[in-house]
């Protein structure tokens, strides 16, 4: 990590991640094998990658209390807190169906739908996530889908981590399968003896993963394709260093290919990140991993002024974006591009990540310059609503007609003409 100036060309230093050729074709032979042998294929795929073998893929009602009592009450409590917080959030972004009618007798409207069924990834290896279950599975449960449907690779013991069971227990998953990566995803989307398909699958992953959404996309929806983790931080002379460099820290420690950028206007300040963040790397249990992700894709700019800086925020449209300055609220209205804004000294990421309600499932690689975080509208479908009336037929249905030959599409005219004679 270094300081810089702002030389008007600003990015996350990263490209995104299309995997290898090998990687590519391991995806497709994997799909394909799966959509050929079924569960078998996801035995003999559970035994290769995650060196376990099982006979019954799905979690029983025994394993998940079992996770329970592994899990102290203290942190059952907090986990039904953080999930009641989540789902109040998600509850605001319900949308009712709507008609309107017109003079004329004609109703328009649009009828909204959740999907049938959607199927939730979460990771495993170095990590535990009950947090991406939590912010999977409430905003499907809140927009009304009925059938959800959990899977996770095992650990060598055969079984998923307490938390993530106990968290989705909490958020009501009652289909959950022990199944992990390019095959969980074939899965998903085709369906085995074991697991029946899905219309929709969400969650992050692993490149392998991520490859393998892309390849059952159009046979089923996804998320996004998410890159590696983001912060942004805008700051002024007003925050302070250690807290700054320990959110910096808070992303860094998620994978080396993780962005770490503080854009501020005092030197000062970026001087002081920087000894900061060397000096508390020295004590993280994740330091292989957050020194990486620090040294190849971190950076402090340091900018002429605060109008500069928030160009420069907008520029690289980060995955989550701290403002830590003397009135944050008065910025909010000129930071166009960012997945989550977190405002003032006390936002501090990881409110957002675990407890405060928003979801956490972010756009990443500056695609927050047109998308959007997950949310309840991801789980449901608009269809439009169309009754037209004989009064507007008799009046519109000539114009229609006229529109119709315009594009040289005859039968579409005399369909409406039908209806005038």
């Amino acid at each position: 990590m270094e300081i810089l100036q702002i030389d008007g060309n600003l990015s996350l230093k990263r490209t995104v991640d299309g995997g290898t050729e090998d990687q590519r074709k391991a995806v497709k032979a994997i799909i394909a094998e799966v959509r050929v042998a079924g569960d078998q294929a996801l035995k003999a795929f559970t035994e290769k990658f995650d060196s376990v073998m099982l006979d019954e893929f799905r979690v029983t009602q025994e394993e998940i209390s079992e996770a329970y009592k592994a899990v102290s009450s203290e942190l059952v409590d907090i986990i039904t807190e953080a999930a009641a917080n989540i789902r109040t959030y998600h509850e605001k972004q319900l949308r009712p169906s709507w008609m309107t009618t017109e003079e004329n007798g004609t109703m328009l409207g649009q009828k909204v739908t959740p999907l049938d069924s959607v199927g939730v990834y979460v990771p495993g290896g170095t990590a535990a996530y009950p947090s991406s279950v939590l912010m999977n599975v409430i905003p499907a449960k809140t927009a009304g889908v009925e059938r959800i449907v959990m899977v996770s690779p095992p650990g060598r013991d055969g079984k998923l981590p307490a938390g993530v069971l106990v968290a989705a227990d909490i958020a009501g998953v009652k289909e959950i399968y022990k199944v992990g990566g390019a095959q969980a995803i074939a899965a998903l989307a085709y369906g085995t003896e074991t697991i029946m398909p899905v219309d929709k699958i969400t969650g992050p992953g692993n490149i392998y993963v991520a490859l393998a959404k892309r390849e059952v996309f159009g046979d089923v929806a996804i998320d996004m394709i998410a890159g590696p983790s983001e912060i942004g931080i805008l700051a002024d002379d007003t925050a302070r260093a250690n807290e700054i460099a320990a959110d910096l820290l808070s992303q860094a420690e998620h994978d080396p290919r993780a962005c770490a950028v503080l854009v501020t206007t005092s030197r000062t300040l970026a001087e002081d990140v920087l000894d900061e963040v060397y000096k508390q790397l020295s004590h993280l249990p994740r330091k292989d991993i957050a020194t990486v992700a620090i040294e190849d894709f971190g950076a402090i700019y340091v900018a002429a002024n605060l109008e500069e800086a928030i160009g420069a925020i907008n520029q690289l449209a980060p995955e989550h974006l701290e403002v830590v300055t003397e009135n944050p609220v008065e910025l909010l209205g000129k930071i166009k591009h960012a997945g989550a804004i977190f405002l003032g000294r006390y936002s501090s990421e990881p409110v957002g990540d675990y407890f405060a309600g928003p979801n956490h499932v972010l756009p990443t690689n500056g695609t927050a310059r047109f998308s959007s975080p997950l949310s309840v509208e991801d789980f449901q479908k608009k269809s439009s609503v169309i009754l037209y009336s004989e009064q507007a037929m008799n009046a519109n249905g000539a114009k229609i007609a006229e529109f119709a030959r315009l594009e040289g599409l005859e039968a579409h005219a005399r369909a409406v003409e039908a209806r005038l004679k």
